[in-house]
């Protein structure tokens, strides 16, 4: 793809930065958006992640951390904290005494329902721009969701041209 704009990462011109950087920008401007909307329930990112997962069912956490793409020691601080406001328990696994169990509660699945409603996202993340221009960066977002290769996955950079 050949870009008209001249790329220069030092410009304080956001048209003129780097596509990653554009995009690394952005999402972390809308995480912290995220975040603060969250704090309403007394979540995070992470935490509310976790519980759409367990939305569906109990998992362990070992589950849990291989599907948020992070350690298992990571996702025990995320289960003490949603467990600390009653948003989940832990139990043993009664086939192995060394897993947890972790489940959502009543309160747990309210909070990510009222947390999780459709239009206060969609608004933080597309606060100033148009249908148009909506439709047409969920298309892009898709399409790198689909491209670009979660953690565990084949994820290695493409490598810089060689001289």
């Amino acid at each position: 793809m050949t870009h008209r704009t001249t790329i220069d990462p030092t410009s304080p011109d956001p048209a003129r930065w780097p596509t990653a950087r554009l995009l690394s920008t952005v999402a972390r401007r809308v995480e912290h958006a995220w975040d603060d909307h969250l704090a309403g329930w007394n979540l995070n990112h992470a935490g509310f992640q976790a519980l759409v997962h367990l939305l569906v069912g109990p998992r362990t956490q070992r589950e849990l951390a291989r599907l948020h793409g992070v350690t298992e020691q990571t996702m025990s601080r995320v289960v003490a904290r949603l467990e600390r406001s009653g948003y989940v328990t832990r139990c043993g696994d009664p086939e192995d005494r060394r897993r947890r169990t972790v489940a959502v509660t009543a309160a747990g699945r309210d909070a990510a329902s009222e947390a999780g409603r459709v239009q206060p996202a969609e608004d933080l993340a597309t606060r100033g721009l148009d249908a148009d221009q909506v439709g047409a960066l969920r298309a892009a977002l898709a399409a790198l969701v689909r491209a670009v290769p979660a953690d565990g996955e084949t994820d290695r950079a493409p490598r810089a041209p060689e001289d």
